[in-house]
């Protein structure tokens, strides 16, 4: 069984392309007003990147209800921001939108409903490409 904060590799055509982690954080002192958040830090052979998920109307952080690690905009689209998967698809669409390569937070709900969207379509066979999840 591997460490939970223990950095994972992305490896992309063979080569590692990042070093990631996902934690989730509690507001900064009791009372402060900070909502919780999961946050994925991205590392490349320099400053780190973090994708900040932070809890807010239509937006969940896993904060007891579901699995650490988990986002969700309370319509169905839910990311495990622990799956390798996942954080491929936010790393090529945070790279798509020129949020990537960067430094610092960068807010992850910019490229969480993209994401959302390319996962349903992949995972329901027959739906043309681009067409979003649902009837």
């Amino acid at each position: 069984m591997r460490k939970d904060h223990a950095l994972r590799r992305l490896v992309v055509d063979g080569t590692t392309a990042y070093l990631w982690s996902v934690r989730h954080r509690h507001g900064g002192r009791p009372g402060d007003g900070e909502p919780c958040r999961e946050v994925l830090t991205l590392y490349q052979g320099g400053p780190a990147t973090r994708l900040v998920f932070r809890a807010g109307e239509g937006r969940y952080v896993a904060d007891g209800h579901w699995y650490s690690g988990c986002v969700t905009d309370g319509r169905g689209n839910l990311l495990n921001l622990r799956e390798p998967g996942v954080v491929r698809a936010l790393v090529d669409e945070a790279r798509r939108r020129g949020l990537l390569p960067g430094t610092g937070e960068v807010d992850g709900w910019e490229p969480f409903e993209g994401v959302a969207v390319s996962r349903a379509a992949a995972a329901t066979p027959g739906v043309p490409r681009g067409c979003p999840p649902g009837p």
